[in-house]
């Protein structure tokens, strides 16, 4: 049975244009690209041009301010630790609805002395400019807020929280985790005003394992890997030069073709919902009242266990999930849904629907009325 794919924010399809990069790379820079002879400079080659395209469509100050990674994980690991231990300051300021990359790895800080002080958000998921900059103070370290909610899908007024915290401390590095975000929206260091941005590839049609972290204008970052000193110290380990090749050609295609995206895929994605609360008036759209990405919906249906409806989806050909991929198999209610004030049984209620670049005209508003099928049945 083919399946009707909208989990585009768990991962998405790989585009051809990375596929045929990545191709192309194993064939004529498949050496280690750290190495002095011949085809090892071939891979150097490759890789630097790669990263000087990055630079370019991510607004960096200059390519060696892109440094690559294993993914988003890798990247804001790399942000949050990074920063902090280059700073003497003690204090990091996150969001309640990062992903746990950030969360986890703020609250790991605290065996070194660190201190997580945690911004909330309204009923929408959205984080307010203001309520950052008043928790700045002389000992912050670091702040970081996601561009774009992973589960909700709000975007965050990044931008304006970047202008906050420099009216209170011009010198505070600002992260962004811009993994959900840059499929659809313009993310570059002058759009987003953070220092730190994180991407991971397979969010926009890239490979699995690959992501990079924008380091803007010689923000001090320590390193988290430790070893032969490649990306100018601050990540060490054998460059996964096929897949960084990869990355940037989809990266690349995501520049040339979002407006296109965003058309095609807002249209199905509103189809969707519009579908589905024309069968199902009690269904309730989480964010809609705040800035979304074109490619989110996520549905409160009030007296359906989304466990339950999910295995019901998938028995039915549809792919979803009841947040984040990191939690998709969790018992515990979703942290996002805590902080935008659901209760524990009202959280277990909400299902996440994601399109992608692969989502065809007309498939919006049938899988809403195969799960309107579902619902009516669970009910």
């Amino acid at each position: 049975m083919s399946h009707t794919y909208l989990d585009h924010a768990a991962t998405t399809v790989m585009r051809p244009c990375a596929q045929d990069a990545m191709e192309r790379a194993y064939a004529s820079a498949n050496a280690n690209a750290s190495g002095l002879h011949r085809p090892a400079r071939d891979a150097k080659n490759a890789l630097e041009q790669a990263r000087e395209e990055a630079a370019e469509i991510l607004g960096a100050s200059r390519p060696l301010d892109v440094v690559f990674t294993a993914g988003g994980t890798e990247a804001d690991n790399l942000a949050i630790t990074g920063a902090a231990l280059a700073s003497r300051r003690r204090t990091i300021v996150v969001s309640a609805v990062e992903h746990e990359a950030v969360l986890h790895t703020a609250a790991s800080l605290a065996r070194f002395g660190y201190v997580t002080t945690t911004v909330g958000v309204d009923r929408s998921c959205l984080v307010v400019p203001e309520h950052v900059g008043a928790l700045v103070d002389a000992d912050t370290a670091l702040v970081s807020v996601m561009a774009a909610n992973n589960e909700i899908g709000t975007i965050q007024p990044i931008a304006a929280i970047a202008a906050a915290v420099r009216t209170v401390d011009p010198t505070v590095p600002i992260h962004t985790d811009a993994v959900q975000a840059f499929v659809s929206e313009p993310i570059t260091v002058e759009s987003t005003g953070a220092d730190l941005i994180s991407l991971a590839a397979h969010k926009f049609g890239g490979p699995k394992g690959v992501g990079l972290l924008v380091v803007n204008g010689g923000v001090a970052i320590d390193p988290i890997l430790h070893g032969g000193g490649q990306e100018a110290g601050r990540r060490s380990g054998t460059y996964n030069v096929a897949g960084i090749v990869g990355m940037v050609a989809a990266m690349r295609e995501v520049t040339q073709t979002r407006d296109h995206f965003r058309s095609q895929v807002g249209t199905e994605r509103d189809a969707f919902e519009a579908t589905l609360l024309a069968g199902y008036p009690d269904a309730v759209i989480n964010g809609v009242d705040a800035p979304r990405l074109v490619q989110h919906s996520h549905i409160h249906f009030p007296g359906v266990l989304a466990e339950t409806l999910l295995i019901r989806l998938d028995q039915a050909g549809i792919a979803a999930a009841a947040g984040s991929a990191c939690q998709s198999g969790a018992v515990e209610p979703s942290h996002v849904l805590k902080a935008m004030g659901f209760s524990d049984t009202d959280a277990g209620e909400c299902v996440r629907f994601t399109f992608g670049w692969t989502t065809e005209p007309g498939e919006g508003s049938d899988a809403a009325n195969r799960v309107l099928a579902i619902v009516e049945e669970l009910q």
